[in-house]
């Protein structure tokens, strides 16, 4: 794959500058040449990145055009936001339900990050998780705090959790920071110039592929019941 198609081009970042200055479909309709060479761009960044990802993990995303979420906003719900989003983003399915956790990429001009994890679990899904953090919490503090893990990805991200103890669990647990937490995941932020660089998609791989120790505890997690039986 040519470089120029993996690589995040400088002239994404700029659509998606003036994008921002002018989000109106009059604007986006007479740029819309701008708009299709950087979707393709991004497309094709996402497809190289799916083809590393897939060295060292089973990934169900077909490929960069299915990761890619639409640009279009809803305004269905939401009529009084901008018709169009000011960023691309798009996300990684691993193969369900045997693998669990998916990856995310945001590109946006000061503002581009990653993230992974587990963001809104379902019911029963949250509260394995709670009851394995209750039991096998050291565990979870060697995986998180693994050299590897840490040095890519820091702390988990805490903005959305409970003022206490989720309902049935003890307030004065030693992992009570964890339990608290609604959903469980991590955020890397990076620079323009960052994006930009050549290497970026084998960056945005390494980052994926060293959270993996924590996907691998939580796929054995949710997918055996709480005697370790598979579902």
């Amino acid at each position: 794959m040519a470089e120029q198609q993996s690589s995040v081009s400088p002239s994404t970042l700029s659509f998606l500058r003036d994008l921002a200055k002018h989000n109106d479909r009059d604007w986006f309709q007479a740029h819309k040449e701008r708009y299709q060479a950087a979707l393709a761009n991004m497309r094709g960044f996402a497809d190289a990145l799916i083809e590393r990802m897939r060295k060292h993990d089973r990934i169900s995303t077909v490929d960069g055009k299915d990761a890619l979420f639409r640009i279009y906003s809803n305004l269905r719900f939401h009529p009084d936001r901008p018709p169009y989003k000011e960023h691309f983003a798009g996300g990684l399915d691993r193969v369900k339900p045997a693998l669990r956790g998916g990856y995310y990429f945001h590109i946006k001009p000061g503002a581009s990050f990653i993230g992974c994890g587990f963001w809104n679990p379902e019911k029963e899904d949250l509260r394995r998780i709670r009851m394995d953090i209750l039991y096998d919490h050291g565990t979870w503090n060697k995986i998180l705090q693994g050299k590897r893990l840490h040095a890519h990805w820091g702390d988990m991200d805490t903005e959305d959790q409970l003022k206490t103890a989720p309902k049935g669990f003890p307030k004065d647990h030693p992992a009570i920071h964890l339990l608290r937490q609604t959903r469980y995941t991590f955020y890397h932020a990076f620079a323009d110039k960052e994006v930009l660089a050549a290497d970026f998609v084998d960056r945005v791989d390494e980052h994926f592929k060293a959270i993996r120790p924590w996907f691998d505890h939580l796929s054995e997690v949710l997918t055996t019941d709480e005697n370790g039986d598979p579902l």
